[in-house]
């Protein structure tokens, strides 16, 4: 089966490099004219310590995009969904079906213009860059999911993940995609916060001072996915259910020291979120990513003072009214002084 791959950035680069090499039939969309040029000329390049190759694929940018296809893989950032979603429709076949290989919860706003029963959801944690056109840095393996929206085993998720165990043969399918998305909404909250300084990952996620910060962001998060009844599933060092309430003490911490080796084992030092804000001098999918769950929590009553706040602090980044520092850090870990988590 041919594959449109909507996003040819880190993660559709990486998973669509993969697909490629091994034989599958892939076109790649992306909006960068020099991105697309380089794949063009050159093929696309993987690059980093666990692979390096190069795959000759076609590119194209989105005006140029003809034909339908019956599998869509959307790998766009966060805040770029609704645009791109649009722009596929047309080339959207009437049985196909749109992946998103993305972060947040984007799979609902698919799901608006599409349809559910043309969504698929993916959770995506491996570690990956885009460095320059044509070429992705491929730093650091992590979980790899995919489940329809709705809970169901159906046969195009088994193909999908039997297509994707050609990137990574731990990928799974799973019944409960929505607590994996939720899952990393909590530990996505944590990325955000470290992103608001130069540390790397595991450096920020390892100081002690801050801990208390990283415990009530995603104990937050948590409660607004709880409301929502969602059971957020465990990946990669993250436990969601030791950053409850009712955890025992130290099961926190226990899940942040995992995080730590986590991240420590990948090239990949630092977040998406801190590339895009201190490299690439770009918004960030903040709005996309967390400030939905605020909108989130707000409609089940649940207060989210705290993910605010981070929101916040990334525009003040964003718009260059604030540097990246631990300083930004102490001022989201002071707002934790006025508030109660649940």
């Amino acid at each position: 089966m041919a594959t449109l791959i909507w996003g040819a950035g880190a993660i559709g680069g990486t998973l669509g490099a993969y697909l490629a090499r091994a034989g599958a039939d892939i076109t790649m969309v992306d909006a960068v004219g020099e991105h697309v040029g380089a794949i063009t000329r050159h093929g696309l390049r993987v690059t980093g310590p666990i692979d390096e190759f190069t795959v000759r694929v076609p590119a194209v940018q989105p005006q140029a995009v003809s034909g339908t296809w019956d599998e869509i893989i959307l790998a766009t950032k966060a805040h770029h969904t609704d645009v791109a979603v649009r722009a596929l429709l047309p080339h959207l076949a009437a049985g196909g079906y749109v992946v998103s290989a993305q972060n947040g919860l984007n799979e609902l706003a698919i799901a608006e213009v599409v349809g559910a029963e043309r969504t698929v959801g993916a959770f995506i944690n491996f570690g990956a860059d885009y460095l320059e056109p044509g070429v992705i840095h491929y730093g650091g393996r992590g979980a790899v999911v995919v489940g329809e929206i709705d809970g169901r085993i159906t046969p195009r998720v088994t193909a999908i993940r039997d297509a994707w165990h050609h990137f990574d043969p731990r990928a799974i399918v799973t019944p409960n995609i929505w607590g994996y998305l939720w899952g990393k909404e909590a530990y996505g909250a944590m990325l955000f916060a470290t992103a608001l300084t130069n540390e790397s990952i595991a450096d920020a996620l390892a100081m002690p001072a801050y801990r208390h910060l990283y415990i009530a962001l995603a104990r937050e998060i948590l409660t607004v996915a709880a409301a929502r009844t969602v059971q957020p599933e465990a990946f990669d060092g993250f436990d969601p259910a030791a950053y409850l309430a009712t955890a025992p003490a130290g099961a926190a911490e226990g899940s942040l020291d995992a995080l730590v080796a986590h991240n420590r084992r990948s090239a990949k030092s630092h977040s998406g979120i801190w590339r895009d804000l201190a490299v690439r001098k770009r918004p960030t999918e903040v709005d996309t990513q967390l400030g939905m769950v605020v909108t989130l929590g707000a409609e089940a009553g649940v207060p989210t003072p705290l993910t605010a706040r981070l929101v916040a602090l990334i525009h003040e980044i964003e718009c260059g009214a604030r540097p990246q520092a631990l300083d930004a850090l102490d001022a989201l870990a002071a707002t934790t002084a006025h508030t109660v988590t649940p």
